[in-house]
């Protein structure tokens, strides 16, 4: 994905990465629950599965689909939660042709995208930026802010948890998903009912999940038509989610690989790094 100082950064590749992290990730639990028995309605097994993204500490994923603005990407990352915040995803927006991959690392508190060579040719050989998360704030950039400044650190898993604001949640039907059996179940849900849904939601919980509900406000959505796929052992497999933005339509799914596997994320080397706040104070200068 192209990177240059004589274009706003932000509009090129952080667009994507701002989509990635909103969407990157979704509900797979680390405690096994009861099997699910015939009388469990769609709504309550929604909810089990949902209560499960409460422990997690990492997960891999591949995610698909078309953003607002982006349009139509791809990627593969990881992701682990505790004891810190650490990420590592490979995402190309494939209609941007050449310029359209790039690689996103978060690791200790800071985000860095990798544009390769063609970044390299633009930013004096170095093919990494450098955003600081504990300085740039979403004021920063003309109001763009870092690439997921202030949500970050928040758990990948909430989004599937939406459905449980739905009040139309139903059962379609059982399929496979990677070679795992699953139920399938399908609703809509206003950001408006779901918020209503955390009152009873511990401190912890209720701030995590108000932070996605944030970031799907900033897109432009009022509601969302999700579909979600839960294993044998109460974990959300893969989810989908669907809505009208106000630059386009959003349609992502995304599908769990692993969870709770050591994740370890390194920051690029030194020499291959551009720093935003250096490059924005020397501007000032």
């Amino acid at each position: 994905m192209k990177l240059s100082v004589r274009t706003p950064v932000r509009r090129r590749a952080t667009g994507a990465v701002v989509a990635a992290l909103v969407l990157g990730g979704g509900a797979v639990g680390c405690s096994k629950g009861d099997e699910e028995s015939p009388e469990m309605t769609p709504a309550a097994a929604v909810a089990k599965a949902a209560k499960n993204t409460e422990d997690i500490t990492s997960i891999s994923y591949r995610m698909t689909g078309r953003t607002p603005e982006e349009g139509r990407i791809k990627a593969e990352a990881q992701m682990r939660m505790k004891p810190d915040v650490a990420m590592s995803m490979k995402m190309t927006a494939l209609d941007q042709g050449a310029d359209g991959k790039a690689e996103i690392r978060l690791v200790d508190k800071a985000m860095y995208i990798g544009g390769g060579a063609a970044a390299a040719k633009e930013m004096d050989g170095k093919s990494w930026i450098k955003f600081d998360m504990s300085t740039l704030g979403d004021d920063a950039l003309g109001g763009g802010g870092a690439p997921g400044a202030g949500t970050a650190d928040k758990n990948p898993a909430q989004e599937s948890t939406f459905l449980t604001g739905s009040k139309d949640v139903k059962k379609v039907g059982t399929e496979k998903v990677e070679g795992v059996e699953t139920t399938h179940y399908k609703g809509t849900v206003t950001l408006d009912e779901f918020r209503k849904t955390l009152k009873t939601e511990s401190k912890a919980t209720r701030e995590q999940r108000e932070k996605s509900l944030e970031q799907y406000e900033k897109l432009g959505l009022d509601a969302l038509t999700m579909d979600m796929w839960v294993d044998g052992e109460d974990h959300t497999k893969q989810f989908r989610m669907q809505g009208d933005a106000d630059k386009g339509k959003l349609d992502m799914t995304i599908t769990f690989l692993d969870y709770n596997k050591p994740v370890t994320v390194e920051a690029p080397p030194a020499k291959d790094v551009m720093d935003l706040a250096e490059m924005m104070g020397d501007l000032k200068g």
